[in-house]
């Protein structure tokens, strides 16, 4: 399969890559507990989106770029970081104005579009260089080093990749949306919800933005 080899193994492999946690994680489970399951699609797919402009980055050589240039890197690891930064500092922020205000259980963050989502989904995963030099790292172990079409190659395992990561994504969002309608009724739910996941986004913005290129 131009030049591919031990497609089970990347499969598997990749599921389990997708499984663990990471910032687009987080931001589709958040979006799904506050806004619904649709607002976590919407976020997945934007993750997605985002994951397919690294896949061809990948493909055709631009994020080598990234790999080779210390200043093109920390660029954009540091325009990452205070996306991340933006949007759990916009969390905690909510949750001020929330506990002020009364102590209902209302969305812990400000409903947005699914337009507005999808777009947000996506910068969260363009902007972080780690996915970048993932896809460098990883789906060449699967081609053959005599493939004749190495570029169709990355771009057949990266839309494998991406496509079973889209299935876990949803899942994540359902099973999220679902908690939340469970666990909604309880009292303390959206103060703990805010505090949680801001700290987690200022959390992953700060790790983000100590990286160092490799």
């Amino acid at each position: 399969m131009s030049g591919i080899h031990s497609l089970a193994l990347f499969i598997l492999s990749g599921l389990l890559l997708n499984i663990a946690p990471g910032p687009d994680s987080f931001y589709i489970v958040t979006r799904s507990v506050t806004q619904g399951f649709r607002a976590g699609s919407a976020a997945a797919l934007g993750i997605g989106a985002g994951t397919m402009v690294h896949i061809f980055a990948a493909a055709f050589g631009l994020s080598a770029v990234l790999a080779t240039s210390a200043m093109a890197f920390t660029i954009v690891k540091l325009m990452g970081a205070a996306y991340l930064l933006y949007i759990g500092i916009g969390m905690l922020r909510s949750r001020a104005k929330h506990t002020a205000a009364d102590q209902s259980d209302s969305p812990v963050i400000p409903p947005a579009t699914l337009w507005e989502i999808f777009r947000q989904g996506f910068w969260t995963n363009v902007l972080n260089p780690k996915v970048a030099l993932f896809f460098l790292a990883f789906v060449p172990q699967f081609i053959n080093s005599d493939a004749p079409h190495t570029a169709l190659s990355f771009i057949i395992l990266g839309l494998i990749f991406n496509f079973n990561g889209m299935l876990w994504c949803h899942f994540l969002a359902l099973s999220a949306h679902q908690a939340a309608q469970r666990l909604r009724g309880t009292g303390r739910f959206t103060m703990w919800l805010n505090r949680v996941m801001g700290s987690v986004f200022v959390y992953l913005g700060v790790k983000l933005a100590l990286v160092q290129q490799r």
